[in-house]
């Protein structure tokens, strides 16, 4: 077995020792108590990896990096632009009916600004501009 853990190693060198000396009667706890030693050893391994991480944050945002921030959900971010898209078909036909060609560029300005709007406000720069302060709670 070529494990990178030398300690769970020998447990289960130890286990398997076991089980041959006491017999198959004792092979469900003997492999309850190897399985507990490596959701141990996962345990902790998973400890040390999100202290790590979190550390590493904390570093970024005492040297005044932005921490990543999420561009919102699949549902929030494809479904505004899905009923703008839908809602553009009336609108390009009052546009149309109105004002012709005119109408129709109005219609399709307006529709383009509400969705470069919707899509900037998770952008860095637009989050400042408006006033937003940062925070812990936040998504």
């Amino acid at each position: 077995m070529k494990t990178r853990d030398p300690e769970l190693k020998s447990e289960l060198d130890a286990a398997l020792h076991a089980r041959s000396e006491l017999g198959s009667e004792y092979e469900p706890a003997l492999v309850e108590s190897f399985l507990e030693k490596v959701e141990q050893q996962l345990d902790s391994t998973l400890d040390r990896r999100v202290r790590r991480h979190l550390a590493e944050q904390r570093v970024s945002v005492a040297r005044g990096a932005r921490p990543p921030q999420p561009l919102g959900n699949f549902g929030e971010r494809y479904g505004f632009g899905i009923i703008s898209l839908i809602l553009a078909i009336p609108l390009s036909a009052i546009g149309a009916a109105a004002a012709d060609t005119g109408g129709l560029v109005v219609a399709w300005l307006g529709i383009i600004a509400v969705n470069a709007v919707h899509a900037a406000r998770n952008w860095p720069w637009f989050s400042h501009r408006t006033g937003r302060a940062d925070s812990d709670w936040e998504d």
